[in-house]
């Protein structure tokens, strides 16, 4: 497995809805100091995080330093979330620091599917649930975001349906990336094979 299978998580979640979170602000590309996928959760968010560019005094302004929300593992973003450049450190340091699942209006299409292959659910929802949601996170309500079901709920019962793309569901719902999920089709990959041999024999010479 990739990452940790997602199936349902209740959880205090972080309320930052800005519109417009690029990747440059998830994470800075001065901090950007290795290829892999560890060492970047320090670097989440810094340039608002931070006192000082490269420093590592912490914003106590900023709502991600607040000791409430040290545990969050569910963020609530605004519109277009993960605009700007493709890098997929930003769902790398997203996924260090331990968010499991993203909330928002709407995501940059490409950073969706960096989600996605970083085990983090990213959830749709119109802006009225979305400041809903982030309404909760302030009074400190939980929210549970289950992926089986595809529903978003708060304890007092409000809820609200998502929509999620099959495949990815199921590379989120049993940990995969997309290599693993094709492995998952060998058979109906070597049955399909077989038939394209018999029918074009030329091909396979």
């Amino acid at each position: 497995m990739t990452s940790q299978p997602f199936h349902s998580l209740t959880a205090h979640a972080l309320p930052l809805v800005r519109d417009n979170i690029d990747t440059d602000a998830i994470i800075p590309s001065r901090e950007m100091k290795s290829v892999s996928k560890k060492g970047l959760a320090d670097g989440l968010f810094a340039g608002w995080r931070y006192t000082e560019v490269g420093g590592r005094e912490p914003d106590p302004a900023f709502v991600m330093n607040r000791p409430e929300y040290r545990d969050a593992t569910i963020l609530i973003g605004g519109t277009n979330f993960g605009c700007g450049s493709s890098r997929e450190h930003a769902a790398w340091a997203l996924a260090e620091y331990g968010f499991r699942a993203i909330v928002a209006p709407s995501f940059n299409p490409i950073f969706r599917g960096n989600c996605v292959r970083n085990g983090i659910v990213p959830v749709e929802l119109p802006a009225e649930a979305v400041a809903a949601l982030a309404e909760a996170a302030e009074r400190l309500e939980v929210v549970t975001v289950d992926l089986a079901t595809q529903i978003v709920s708060l304890a007092d019962g409000r809820n609200w349906a998502f929509a999620i793309e099959r495949e990815a569901k199921e590379m989120l719902f049993e940990g995969l990336d997309a290599i693993e999920l094709t492995f998952k089709r060998a058979d109906q990959i070597a049955a399909f094979r077989a038939r394209d041999r018999a029918a074009r024999p030329w091909v396979y010479l």
